[in-house]
This record gives structure tokens, C-alpha cells and sequence, in this order.
């Protein structure tokens, strides 16, 4: 009876609560979200602490920061607050998401492998068609743990390519792209690429340069996805340059006799102001795929499939674009 007792003590706010002290990692930010005091969400949080028996946050240097138990209740949290939402709300439920009225937060991490011009093309269309939204855009680099910021609410969409997107997330296909190579025009690759010279023993020979690699594979190694292909062949190449800043890469391969593999729509970019050329790569890769994932606790969410909807937009938009330029560049 105790224990029945205690469960008919726990209202809707208090899941609400429990979800912002997790997601803000702050009591006095939770307050403010929740339009609350200080000293009245320290005594909700102590009313969890008791119900659940676990301290949920924790000092962490100058913050505070989650327990396990936190994260593995901020899933359904959220799953509930989100029914009770549908459950009391069918006003809402039935207009669901209104862009031109929403002032809320999207927190979007990507690479910026598949088009220089897509987080520009982005911002400037969602700040067309929900012009009150807020953007935090956040860099997909080997240091963020992408899986666990979804799983914390922490980020809302990562955008970027997988040879094998990890299995627990949701995915949608933005695209796909054909794997080339770029170099400088007086490369003596651009001459070669022209005949039969261009081989798969001369393209591992040359000097590569690459991106730090975002992500471990599924093996628990960090190469990137053409590294990761090069190897189930059997072969390697010589990497002379890593760089965390894949936009700048072009400008490298310009001044030099290194050699980037990456996407034709990207590299694609750069030939019109550089002194650089796109060749096929004479190794056979599979196309270049990207990705948006997201976490169960965003699935359902009205504003995220909206905001997962401009995203495959766009990137179908730019592909789309940079196929008929290639087209009219052929005729």
C-alpha cells in the first residue's frame, strides 16, 4: 500500500519537472523554463530523489550533470508527457505544427562534407518559412557523441553519412552521391585521369588528404567511410593530411599534389574559383550516402517531423541543382 501510495503522489508537472531538471542539467535554468522559482523546483527535485531513490543530478565541476538513472528515465518522460499532450490537447493535435508561429529551438548537428552551401541554404529557409525559430548548429566532429546527445535531448537531428547508420536511431536518406577525386589543375593526375594512366596502384601511391574521421566504425575504429571501404579491399593509402576543417581542404588541394576523395556535389563547389579539376577515382566505391538521424524521444514530435521534412528538402533541392549542372557542364 506504501508503495501505491507514493505512486497516486506523482502529478504530470512533476514528470514535467523531473524532464527539465534532466535536459537543463540546472536547477535555476529549469525554473526558468518551467516559469517556476528556485527554491520550488530544489523541492520537486528532492520529491524525486525520494520516489526514485537516485540523486538523478550530480555536481559536476562547475555544473551538473544526469545519472544513469536520469538518462534512462528522460525517454519515457518524455513518451509521456508526449501522450498526455495528445491525450488533453486534441485542439492542438489536430493543427498540429505552425511554422510562422513557433519561437522554438531546433538543435541541428552536421558535417559539412555534403554541400558547402547546405547549413546556408538551410538557415536562410527555415528563416523564410518559420521566421521565428531559433537554429543552434553544432559541429560533427570525432569529440561529440552524437548517440548520446540524441539520447539526452541534447541535439535534435544529426546530419551527416554512415556506411552503416548505427541501428538504434531513425534514419531518413537525404541523398546520395558519386564518390570522385579532386585535384590541383597542373596535377599530373589530371593528365592521367584523361587516358588509361589513372590506376588503382598510382591513386594509392599519390599524397591524400582527408577529414578527421566524425565516428568510429562498427569495429570500433576511427577512418572515415572512404578509408573504411579502401580497407574491406585489402588496400590503404598514404595519408599526409588531416584536417578537421573539410571546407578548407580545396584550398590545400589548389596549392599542392594532394589528393581528396569525397563527393562530386561538394567538390563540385570549387571548381568555378579554384584552380582545381575533378577526376573519377579509379578505385570502385558505393555511392556516398547521408543521413538525418534522430532519437525515439523526437519521433512523434510534430515541430521535429516538420523540421526533418525542410531538411530532406533542401538536400534534395541542392542535389537536384547540382545534377543539372553537371548536366549542362557534359552537353
Amino acid at each position: 500500500m506504501a508503495e501505491r501510495a507514493d505512486f497516486d503522489k506523482i502529478d504530470l508537472f512533476l514528470i514535467r519537472v523531473l524532464q527539465t531538471l534532466i535536459t537543463e542539467r540546472s536547477v535555476s535554468r529549469a525554473a526558468m523554463r518551467l516559469h517556476s522559482t528556485q527554491p520550488a523546483v530544489s523541492a520537486q527535485l528532492k520529491k524525486l530523489r525520494a520516489l526514485t531513490g537516485d540523486p538523478l543530478l550530480v555536481r559536476a565541476g562547475n555544473g551538473m550533470t544526469p545519472t544513469a538513472a536520469a538518462l534512462q528515465l528522460l525517454g519515457p518522460a518524455t513518451s509521456l508527457l508526449q501522450d498526455a499532450d495528445r491525450l488533453f490537447s486534441p485542439r492542438s493535435r489536430q493543427r498540429g505544427f505552425e511554422p510562422l508561429e513557433s519561437q522554438a529551438t531546433f538543435r541541428i548537428a552536421a558535417s559539412d562534407y555534403l554541400d558547402p552551401l547546405f547549413l546556408p541554404e538551410l538557415v536562410a529557409h527555415l528563416k523564410r518559412v518559420a521566421p521565428q525559430v531559433r537554429l543552434e548548429l553544432f559541429p560533427l566532429s570525432g569529440e561529440f557523441d552524437y548517440r548520446r546527445s540524441l539520447a539526452a535531448g541534447d541535439v535534435d537531428l544529426v546530419i551527416g553519412n554512415w556506411l552503416e547508420p548505427p541501428g538504434e536511431l531513425h534514419l531518413g536518406r537525404l541523398m546520395s552521391d558519386e564518390v570522385v577525386c579532386l585535384v590541383a589543375e597542373d596535377h599530373p593526375v589530371a593528365r592521367a585521369a584523361a587516358g588509361r594512366g589513372w590506376t588503382v596502384e598510382k591513386y594509392l601511391a599519390c599524397e591524400h588528404v582527408a577529414p578527421m574521421p566524425l565516428h568510429a566504425n562498427v569495429h570500433g575504429v576511427a577512418r572515415g567511410v572512404i578509408d573504411d571501404h579502401i580497407a574491406t579491399l585489402g588496400l590503404s593509402r598514404d595519408i599526409m593530411v588531416r584536417s578537421a576543417h573539410f571546407s578548407l581542404i580545396p584550398l590545400m588541394v589548389a596549392q599542392s599534389l594532394l589528393v581528396l576523395t569525397t563527393g562530386r556535389l561538394f567538390c563540385s563547389r570549387y571548381v568555378d574559383t579554384l584552380p582545381v579539376r575533378i577526376v573519377r577515382c579509379p578505385v570502385a566505391f558505393p555511392a556516398l550516402t547521408y543521413y538525418q538521424l534522430w532519437h525515439d524521444l523526437t519521433h512523434v514530435s510534430a515541430a521535429m517531423r516538420w523540421l526533418r521534412e525542410q531538411v530532406r528538402d533542401v538536400a534534395r533541392n541542392l542535389s537536384s541543382h547540382g545534377m543539372l549542372r553537371r548536366a549542362r557542364a557534359a552537353a
